[in-house]
């Protein structure tokens, strides 16, 4: 177990060690959580250092209101978010572009055999429909369900890394789960008797 609150404070007077420290302890956990939302590792990879940029950037600044888990998960999901929302961005840029100009071709951004690292290989297919299931939730719902159900969090950190009530987050996994169940039902009707 590391001092997060001595690594944050050390962070803020640019000790790149306490960076380290941080970075080795939370790393892991954090690309899972960004892996779960951009479903490409050179992205995650990218997004994580990002993520540790942020903090060596702004540590000096952090008031200690939340924890430094909840910190990073919040960094790391806005991140995440950011990232898909210029994704989107950018597609529907490029399926505009292959309307109208000539000889162009619409851009492909995401691996359609994505798994995720902690999926077994058994569940593989299985997990690649969970994960395309996933990408119609809304926002809120898409990272309720990401922090409760794939990374384990507590519904308690996840209401506080989202700004919501635990009562709020509740709701929104549950919806999440309704809204899985039924696009999963069309692709598996057998399994939904």
């Amino acid at each position: 177990m590391i001092d997060e609150t001595g690594c944050i404070k050390a962070i803020g007077q640019s000790s790149e060690d306490a960076l380290e420290q941080l970075y080795n302890h939370y790393c892991d956990r954090v690309f899972n959580t960004i892996i779960s939302y951009t479903k490409n590792e050179e992205d995650a990879e990218e997004l994580l250092q990002d993520v540790f940029v942020t903090i060596y950037n702004t540590a000096s600044s952090f008031q200690f209101n939340s924890s430094v888990s909840t910190w990073i998960y919040r960094i790391a999901v806005n991140k995440s978010l950011d990232f898909l929302r210029k994704k989107n961005s950018q597609k529907r840029s490029g399926i505009f572009t292959s309307l109208y100009v000539k000889d162009s071709s619409e851009i492909k951004y995401e691996s359609p055999d994505f798994v995720h690292p902690g999926v077994k290989l058994e569940n593989k297919e299985d997990a690649q429909q969970l994960f395309k299931a996933i990408d119609l939730l809304s926002e809120n719902q898409k990272t309720a369900f990401i922090l409760t159900q794939i990374e384990g969090l507590p519904q308690k950190e996840v209401a506080e890394i989202m700004k919501q009530s635990r009562k709020s987050v509740e709701s929104l996994v549950q919806r999440a789960k309704v809204s899985l169940r039924k696009e999963l039902e069309k692709l598996y009707p057998e399994r939904g008797k």
